[in-house]
């Protein structure tokens, strides 16, 4: 369905205008999309975007920093999630051993084993994808980093 049937709009200020809504409302629609399936699994995209950090650097250990850098949404409160993660026993955190004020965030046997299943989940999500061509994702990758290069700054 159109844009504008979508959100009941018919005019824009100009198509730039129109490309940022239309970028907006399509990123609204695939995080919803993996929430609902990450849902079942009592987990949030962003708990999962930890997850999957820190199963980058298994078996070593990353500071909180090194995690929020690496984030997705860089405005999710990346000690909230860690905290919820940890209570789950999907992390560790632990006082690093050569700096008392430095905590070190590592994924459990129990974490992994979860993001195995996430994967299956978010899989079948990125599957339905597939009717955009290689090609044709391949140039939207490329005009959604000239995006973001745009509004850096």
């Amino acid at each position: 369905m159109a844009l504008e049937q979508e959100i009941q709009q018919t005019k824009f200020a100009n198509e730039h205008h129109k490309m940022a809504i239309n970028v907006m409302f399509t990123s609204g629609c695939l995080y919803h999309g993996h929430a609902v399936r990450l849902k079942k699994l009592s987990v949030t995209l962003e708990q999962r975007n930890v997850l999957r950090i820190l199963r980058g650097r298994h078996p070593q250990q990353l500071m909180l920093a090194d995690i929020t850098c690496r984030m997705i949404d860089r405005s999710s409160n990346a000690t909230r999630l860690v905290e919820k993660l940890r209570v789950k026993g999907l992390v560790t955190h632990e006082p690093c051993a050569t700096n008392r004020r430095q905590v070190d965030i590592g994924i459990t046997a129990r974490g992994l084993a979860l993001l195995k299943k996430l994967d299956v989940e978010v899989d079948a999500r990125v599957n339905a994808l597939r009717g955009i061509s290689g090609q044709e994702a391949r140039e939207l990758n490329r005009l959604l980093h000239k995006v973001r290069a745009s509004t850096e700054g």
